[in-house]
């Protein structure tokens, strides 16, 4: 179903196109390809944050739910080299460092709805050639589908007329319980390796084993505010893969998501000073273009982008 959510700034029309299978029920706007709502049925609240005003998403939560490219997370220098050219970047952050791809990024304006079915939403987004940065004419699909087992699939797709970079995050956050603070969430991350990050929040450069140290989540482990301090990659795998389970997020009310991505990693940011979700993204490696032992993003086109997460969503006995 697909009705009208509000006017941008723009003044273009945003609609919300609900899906719907088995016992998930999902809202995507054509704003930022935004997952605004998730439910899950006998949980009397969405499990992920949000609002019903598009002026929020246009403002301070403009990263929530959001798909976040054409390069998600930090670019250290504000620069990046391709094919021998450097490209100057937006410094959005502090004025030295490019931020979830500035002003014109993905989550910032509206996407063409292609198609929608009772449990399926196609949406995309195109990029002209200098636009965030970047080289290449650039076309971004989003699909997102509902499964009978309360799974959310997103897949995304990018193609270019030229060699540029990519590395898109769905920016949702996350409180299984419905409260003002996610402490007493139980996390499992299938990762031996992070990134350690700077005080700017960018990738040190090193790649961490976690034992014997506070990212060691191969066990499940309670979380709670600052306890880690999280905004960190863990490494899932050196080049992109099948998609497998990578992490699972349980709630004290017995709610739990399992992500599953053919990512090579999952940034896990705790949304301080508020720490009332975590973000999980299935992306790249932050920084890679400057880290030549990171994972490449890079893009040409006869090797398009492709993405691959799946979120599914059950209820455990509660703890």
């Amino acid at each position: 179903m697909t009705t009208y959510f509000g006017t941008a700034s723009t003044g273009e029309a945003v609609d919300a196109v609900t899906l719907t299978a088995g016992d998930l029920t999902v809202k995507i706007l054509t704003w930022g390809a935004i997952v605004q709502d998730v439910r899950l049925a006998g949980v009397p609240y969405s499990l992920t944050l949000n609002s019903d005003a598009l002026a929020d998403y246009e403002g301070e939560m403009r990263h929530h739910g959001s798909l976040i490219g054409p390069i998600a997370n930090r670019i250290s220098t504000g620069r990046v080299r391709i094919g021998g050219m450097m490209y100057e970047l937006e410094r959005n952050q502090d004025g030295r460092i490019h931020l979830h791809s500035g002003k014109h990024a993905t989550h910032r304006r509206l996407w063409a709805l292609l198609e929608a079915t009772p449990s399926k939403a196609v949406l995309s987004c195109a990029l002209r050639d200098g636009e965030c940065g970047l080289p290449g004419n650039r076309t971004i699909t989003a699909t997102f589908e509902l499964t009978d087992r309360a799974t959310l699939n997103l897949t995304v797709d990018g193609i270019t007329d030229a060699d540029t970079l990519m590395n898109f995050a769905n920016h949702s956050y996350w409180n299984l319980d419905g409260t003002d603070r996610f402490d007493g969430h139980s996390l499992q991350i299938h990762a031996d390796r992070y990134l350690p990050s700077t005080v700017d929040n960018y990738p040190t450069g090193d790649i961490v084993a976690v034992t014997d140290t506070n990212m060691d989540f191969r066990q499940a482990r309670v979380v709670s505010a600052q306890a880690p301090a999280f905004d960190n990659n863990f490494c899932l795998s050196d080049h992109t893969r099948l998609v497998i389970d990578a992490l699972v997020l349980t709630g004290r009310s017995g709610v739990r998501m399992t992500v599953a991505t053919n990512q090579t990693g999952v940034q896990v940011y705790d949304n301080r000073p508020h720490y009332d979700g975590l973000a999980i993204e299935a992306q790249g490696w932050p920084d890679a273009p400057n880290n030549r032992d990171f994972p490449s993003i890079l893009v040409t086109p006869d090797a398009p982008y492709r993405q691959e997460t799946r979120f599914t969503f059950d209820r455990t006995d509660a703890n």
